[in-house]
C-alpha cells in the first residue's frame, strides 16, 4: 500500500529537515517501520521547502500560509498527485480540512485520523467534528477508552471507527545497568524510582512526592530521582522536601536532554507517574522499553500502556494513600517478573514495528 502522512500544523522554528526529524524521532520510527512493507510519504510543514529521503521514508517539506492551511487546496492537490491508498492526518482538531480532503480525493482513498492527546471541541466546532466523522474511515487513539470519551462527549458518532493504536514509541533500549549508572552517577538506592515530566498540576508531582516520603520512612534505602522540563511546582516540591526527614531520599535532578534519558531509564527499577490526563504516556513507554516496571495512575492511556496493570500497578490519580499502599506492598511483589512483562509488552504492542503493523492492519480492514 501507499501511505501519505500529513498535518495542518506549521512549525516555524525549524528550518532544517534533519533537526525537525530528530525532534519527532519518537514518531517517525513508526513510518520507517511501516516502509519495510509499504511506500510511505510524509508531508511536513516547517520553515523549509524541499524533498528529503531518510530510512525508507520520502519527506516533502512544504510551507503554506495560514489561509493555505485553513483552505488547503494546494496541499490536497499535492496529496492527490501522490495517488495514495491511505492518507493519515495528524490530530482531530481539523475537521473542516478533513472534509475538504475527502472532497478532493473522492471516496476511494482511505482517510485515517490519529489522535495526539488533543481533547474534544466544544461549541460549534464540536458539530464540525461530528460531521467530519462521515468523511473519515478510521480514528486511531492510544486507548479505546480515550476514543470512547469522544463518543460520550458527542464529538464522534460511534466507536465503530475507533482503533487502539499507540501514537509514538521509544528510541531507547535495555542496556547494562552498571554502564548506565556510570552516565547518570546513581550510586545509591534500593529500589530506585524515577519520575519524568513537567512539574505541573496535571502531572501531579506533589502526590507522588508525599507518598514516596512516607514510604521512605519505612524503606530508608529507597531513592526517587525526579527529572523535569518545567518547574511550575518546584517551590512546592522543595517545601515538601524541606519539611521531611526523608528529603535526601528524593533527588531533584532537573532538566536532562532527551538523548540522555535512556541512561536514566536503564539505571532505575520503577517508573512513577501522577498524571491526571495523558494522550498516551511517552515517558512511561520509554521506561518500559528499557525494562522498568510502571506504577502509574488509573487513566485510559495508562490502562492500555500497562496492559490493564498486568505489567505494573495502577492507582487513582491524586490519591496519595492509594499510591503509598502500592509502594508498601512492593516487598511482597516479584518486581523482576513485572519488569520482564513490561519489556515484552512493549515489544509486542508499543514498539515502532508493533505500531506500524497495527496501522497496516487497520488500513486493511477498511473496505475498498
Amino acid at each position: 500500500m501507499k501511505f501519505v502522512f500529513a498535518s495542518y500544523v506549521y512549525t516555524n522554528e525549524y528550518d532544517e529537515p534533519t533537526k525537525w526529524l530528530n525532534r519527532i524521532k519518537a514518531y517517525i520510527g513508526i513510518l520507517e517501520a511501516l516502509s519495510s512493507n509499504n511506500e510511505v510519504i510524509s508531508i511536513e510543514q516547517i520553515n523549509y521547502e524541499g524533498d528529503y529521503q531518510h530510512n525508507g521514508v520520502y519527506y516533502h517539506f512544504k510551507r503554506y500560509s495560514k489561509w493555505g492551511r485553513l483552505f488547503p487546496f494546494k496541499l490536497h492537490r499535492f496529496i492527490k498527485s501522490q495517488n495514495p491508498d491511505v492518507v493519515v492526518i495528524q490530530s482531530l482538531h481539523f475537521p473542516l480540512q478533513v472534509i475538504q480532503l475527502r472532497l478532493a480525493l473522492g471516496f476511494k482513498t482511505k482517510i485515517i485520523i490519529q489522535n495526539h492527546a488533543e481533547k474534544p471541541f466544544k461549541g460549534i466546532k464540536k458539530y464540525a467534528q461530528q460531521l467530519a466523522y462521515y468523511f473519515t474511515d478510521a480514528y486511531l487513539f492510544a486507548s479505546d477508552d480515550l476514543g470512547a470519551e469522544w463518543v460520550k462527549a458527542g464529538n464522534l458518532v460511534s466507536t465503530e471507527k475507533i482503533h487502539e493504536v499507540m501514537e509514538i514509541s521509544s528510541v531507547f533500549a535495555p542496556m547494562d545497568k552498571a554502564s548506565a549508572k556510570k552516565h547518570t552517577g546513581i550510586t545509591a538506592g534500593n529500589p530506585i524510582f524515577l519520575w519524568v515530566g513537567r512539574l505541573n498540576k496535571n502531572k501531579d508531582p506533589l502526590t507522588v512526592v508525599k507518598a514516596f516520603l512516607k514510604y521512605a520512612e519505612v524503606h530508608t534505602t529507597a531513592r526517587l530521582y525526579m527529572i523535569y522540563q518545567t518547574d511550575e511546582l518546584l517551590p512546592d516540591t522543595v517545601t515538601l522536601l524541606n519539611h521531611s526527614e526523608q528529603k535526601d531520599n528524593v533527588v531533584l535532578v532537573g532538566e536532562i536532554h532527551h538523548n540522555l534519558l535512556g541512561y536514566w531509564y536503564n539505571s532505575v527499577d520503577i517508573i512513577l507517574s501522577g498524571s491526571h490526563y495523558e494522550g498516551s504516556g511517552t515517558a512511561i513507554c520509554e521506561a518500559m522499553s528499557c525494562g522498568c516496571m510502571p506504577i502509574v495512575t488509573n487513566i485510559p492511556s495508562f490502562r492500555m500502556i500497562t496492559n490493564q496493570a498486568k505489567c505494573g500497578f495502577l492507582y487513582e490519580a491524586g490519591n496519595e494513600a492509594a499510591l503509598l499502599s502500592i509502594l508498601l506492598q512492593l516487598e511482597h511483589e516479584d518486581v523482576l517478573s513485572k519488569q520482564s512483562l513490561s519489556l515484552a509488552y512493549y515489544i509486542k504492542n508499543l514498539s515502532f514495528e508493533a505500531i506500524a503493523n497495527r496501522i497496516e492492519d487497520v488500513a486493511n480492514t477498511i473496505p475498498a
